[in-house]
């Protein structure tokens, strides 16, 4: 008999897995349409069948168990399989909770407790209190690797921060004399794109604004258009619209400068396109409020730290970005730092490189001055180095991209 147990427990928990799985899987395609809201999946199973699935599609949408509830015709007894805790306050939407509740479902498995302070186990206990079984903590490390950036933002107030480069064989980012383009080829260029595309911001140091004049825009056709639209929709937007309407409908990339002293010249690509890409400055506080008011002449909002240490300016960036008090109103999820090296070195030695994309080429380039992709200062201990885990690989052509996550 105890043999008997042991094997439905395992069964059990097997099924369980192979939903949530799913579940987790539904989840991904949010990512980057719903932050900052975390992305979810659901998947609503019956006697071992799927019944209805549905995922968060876009930022102020209906969520994942209210789209799997859509897609089905009646819940009742099922399982739902929900990669994040069900939400138990208003927001833009009903409580999640109360809506399988009135499904009238048997049981919900969760993958990750949710650790916003709204929710933060509320949801499960408003479950249980309906006579609804709840099991947690199924797939959880594929679960908290999806959620890996909302997680931190709730915990820290920090965005998630991707690092990426593309650098040769041999490590280097550019000739000795500054030469960069391109390292890598179209295809693997094309990729660059589309993680700008996902992303909330894209961040540089003032050294790349001086020898790239850099666009840092999404240059993808369909991409491209779904931005000039959101450029578009802002600019119609009624006077009495609040900051969280609007960005329903303007989520657009933003592009962040970290300027310690100097900023960028007005006839910059960036500051010429302001009005139609958000750019922001983040500047040190020596920087002149004369000087900042000629870029926000220029429709270039403006940021100054309270400390021109590089590192402590990362920090408080980060808090800033990660706050409801940014230009946009709404919260950062995802950061991306393209360069230069010396202000990815100042993301490393402030220990706020959460992933890595490197891009490598199958090219040779040496020479002692070539710079790599992380500057100063770099650290003295190999004991103090950043430790990150392979997550995944891809191939372009004749380029590879490592991805690693901390």
């Amino acid at each position: 008999m105890a043999n008997e147990s042991d094997a439905t427990a395992n069964a059990d928990s097997a099924e369980d897995l192979r939903w949530m799985t799913e579940a987790i899987a539904l989840a991904s395609q949010g990512r980057g349409q719903v932050e900052p809201n975390p992305p979810v999946g659901c998947v609503l199973v019956r006697d071992s069948v799927c019944i209805g699935k549905g995922y968060h599609q876009r930022f102020g949408g209906p969520h994942a168990e209210v789209e799997a509830l859509s897609d089905c015709a009646d819940a009742t007894g099922a399982t739902a399989y929900v990669s994040l805790e069900p939400c138990c306050h208003h927001g833009k939407t009903p409580p999640c909770a109360d809506a399988l509740i009135r499904a009238q479902v048997a049981r919900v498995v969760v993958s990750v407790v949710d650790p916003f302070d709204q929710v933060d186990g509320g949801g499960i206990e408003r479950l249980r209190s309906a006579g609804i079984e709840v099991t947690t903590g199924v797939a959880k490390e594929a679960g908290e690797d999806l959620l890996g950036a909302y997680l931190k933002r709730v915990r820290t107030g920090m965005p998630w921060v991707i690092a990426k480069w593309a650098m040769s064989l041999d490590g280097r980012i550019a000739t000795q004399t500054g030469e960069s383009k391109w390292i890598t080829g179209p295809a693997a260029r094309t990729a660059v794109h589309e993680l700008r595309a996902s992303v909330d911001a894209i961040a540089v140091g003032m050294g790349t604004v001086i020898a790239d004049n850099p666009l840092l825009t999404v240059r993808l056709p369909q991409i491209a258009k779904a931005q000039i639209a959101k450029a578009q929709i802002a600019k119609a937007q009624t006077p009495g619209s609040t900051n969280a309407e609007t960005a329903i409908n303007t989520r657009q990339l933003v592009r962040l400068v970290y300027s310690q002293s100097r900023l960028p010249d007005l006839q910059t690509q960036l500051v010429q396109t302001a009005s139609e890409t958000p750019t922001w400055v983040i500047a040190g506080p020596e920087i002149a409020n004369a000087d900042l008011a000629k870029l926000a002449d220029h429709d270039v909002d403006t940021w100054q730290c309270e400390s021109s240490d590089p590192i402590e300016m990362i920090r408080q960036s980060l808090l800033w970005l990660g706050s409801h008090d940014n230009p946009r109103g709404l919260a950062m999820t995802h950061l991306m730092v393209e360069g230069g090296s010396q202000l990815l070195g100042s993301f490393a030695a402030a220990r706020q490189i959460d992933e890595v994309h490197a891009f490598i080429a199958g090219k040779c380039i040496g020479g002692r001055n070539a710079p790599g992709p992380l500057g100063d200062p770099g650290i003295e201990a190999l004991t103090d180095a950043t430790s990150l885990r392979i997550s995944r690989m891809d191939s372009f052509d004749n380029d590879v991209r490592l991805i690693y996550r901390r």
